[in-house]
């Protein structure tokens, strides 16, 4: 009886440790599978006729006006060879430091088995003559710049997007896939393009991070302003984040014709999205891309994932060195790394909304302060004119009887 008893017990206490590693599992990977489930859309249909009057513009575009036509410069080319994946970095005149280091990283990658990779950079012009001539210079040294005709701003992210899709439909007509991302970031490069190689459906693809319900941005005084009479809808339709985003060459040119009657003043993530359900294509939820988010440093982690957003110069150069060793993870390697990236991030994402947290509470306090001061300051400034006219009236009063005592003394006197 004794013996059964501490059995049961000790079956109690595995059941106990499993029922909590998988409590513990279902917490850390169940948001990523419940994400991938609800952001996984069906197909759109092309029977509406809008759709299949944008798809069948694109299938027989005319690109000889297009070179014709240009509405920037490049030293960027193609030289008509296929190319796999193309990746165009929107990147900033200024941040020519940037520039440099994702040329000696992951940028620096010309083939991932055995197929051909380029990256470009899309930028607008420079408000100060010594950057513009920087990128003269630059872009003559690494002939990998594609430079639109208007001044690089918050307000003109959306039009460089827009110029980088024409320039990848005019002068890359045979990369099959095209990458967008920031500056920021980082790509991994063989475990994208093992990716793409497993893929089936070759066309209509659109893939990233989706945003469900993103809210246009009605701020007047914000630099993403959408005005109403511009995009009246509550909200955008799902699209993928603009930290990083891939679509193949047929998605590009259906965009690039869909983008003729949508906004430039939508967000540039959201304006392709308009523009690919325009055309009847559905944004792909891939959790193997980051968004927003920094993705804590494990060489295995990063193996294996697509994208890190917010990412210094150290950690690209780090990133870069320990993930193309040529060295596959096993997949015990791989799950524990998966594993330690989730814990360590969700613990950075507590840290950091501890401290804006913090930030936002100091923030409130001193203008609570400010404002308490102020009150008290006006009201001292509205009291102020009746004490003013309170003590004149004692010092008129004061005055006067001083003048009557001195006028009885005088009448006492004589």
């Amino acid at each position: 009886m004794p013996q059964l008893t501490l059995c049961r017990l000790r079956t109690h206490q595995w059941c106990f440790i499993l029922s909590n590693v998988l409590l513990f599992h279902v917490l850390l990977f169940g948001a990523d599978l419940l994400e991938q489930y609800f952001l996984h859309s069906l197909p759109l249909s092309y029977t509406d006729a809008k759709a299949l009057e944008i798809r069948e513009r694109a299938r027989k575009l005319d690109l000889d006006p297009l070179k014709a036509n240009l509405s920037y410069t490049s030293t960027a080319t193609c030289s008509d060879q296929e190319i796999f994946l193309l990746i165009v970095v929107c990147s900033s005149p200024e941040n020519r430091t940037r520039r440099n280091v994702i040329r000696q990283t992951w940028g620096n990658t010309t083939g991932s088995r055995g197929y051909s990779v380029l990256t470009v950079f899309a930028v607008g012009k420079a408000a100060a003559a010594s950057t513009q001539l920087q990128i003269n210079e630059e872009a003559q040294k690494h002939r990998d710049i594609i430079e639109g005709s208007f001044m690089d701003s918050p307000q003109t992210q959306t039009q460089k997007m827009l110029m980088s899709v024409e320039w990848t439909v005019t002068f890359c007509p045979r990369a099959r896939y095209i990458l967008h991302t920031a500056q920021d970031v980082f790509v991994g490069v063989p475990s994208l393009a093992g990716y793409l190689l497993s893929l089936t459906q070759l066309e209509d693809i659109y893939l990233g991070r989706v945003v469900h319900h993103g809210v246009p941005d009605r701020d007047p005084q914000s630099p993403g302003f959408v005005p109403i009479h511009q995009y009246p809808e509550e909200f955008y339709p799902d699209f993928c984040h603009g930290s990083a985003f891939l679509v193949s060459q047929d998605v590009a040119r259906k965009v690039y014709v869909a983008a003729r009657e949508v906004p430039l003043a939508v967000p540039p993530a959201a304006f392709v999205g308009i523009c690919a359900k325009r055309a009847g294509i559905t944004a792909r939820h891939s959790s193997r891309f980051a968004g927003e988010k920094h993705i804590s440093y494990n060489p295995c982690c990063y193996k294996f994932i697509f994208t890190s957003s917010g990412m210094t110069e150290d950690e690209l150069f780090k990133g870069w060195k320990e993930t193309s060793d040529g060295e596959d993870c096993s997949l015990l390697e791989t799950y524990y790394s998966l594993v330690s990236c989730k814990v360590l991030t969700y613990i950075d994402k507590f840290k950091q909304f501890s401290l804006d947290r913090i930030k936002n509470e100091l923030l409130h306090f001193v203008n609570y302060k400010t404002h308490i001061q102020q009150v008290e300051n006006k009201r001292i400034q509205s009291i102020l004119p009746h004490v003013d006219s309170v003590t004149g009236l004692f010092s008129n009063r004061i005055l006067t009887e001083q003048r009557v005592l001195h006028a009885s003394a005088n009448f006492g006197r004589t």
